[in-house]
């Protein structure tokens, strides 16, 4: 796992590179770990942290839903999906307590989640 001054010493040393704008080798030493020993790119690439770039993707596609859901959804269906699945720091709430909430059935709220997932899923493909 890279730690919060390696990851700031790899960017410094790539904005270095580029300001020479030269070829960078994947096994040229870039920095030093807490011991002194030194690393490379490949040793980062190849480091367990294959999630890294997961947690980008989602970090990306989670900014492009918030985007989306005032654009795509009504007003209703809005409710819904951000009280269903805690969007916009609330509190995940079960079809029952937001059908309870709106006066309505539990079955009315699980058809208007699944017509608002469609037009997000919709949107988010275009």
């Amino acid at each position: 796992m890279i730690s919060g001054s390696v990851a700031n010493e790899l960017l410094m040393y790539y904005r270095s590179k580029r300001k020479t704008n030269r070829e960078i080798s994947l096994y040229e030493p870039i920095g030093t770990d807490r011991e002194g020993n030194p690393f490379n790119m490949a040793d980062i690439v190849e480091s367990p942290e294959s999630e890294l770039w997961e947690r980008v993707l989602l970090k990306k596609n989670v900014g492009q839903l918030y985007a989306l859901v005032p654009k795509v959804l009504n007003s209703r269906e809005q409710y819904i999906i951000c009280r269903r699945y805690g969007l916009y720091n609330t509190v995940p709430r079960t079809q029952r307590e937001i059908a309870q909430k709106l006066g309505i059935s539990r079955s009315y709220v699980s058809r208007i989640e699944k017509k608002a997932l469609v037009k997000l899923r919709r949107a988010f493909t275009q």
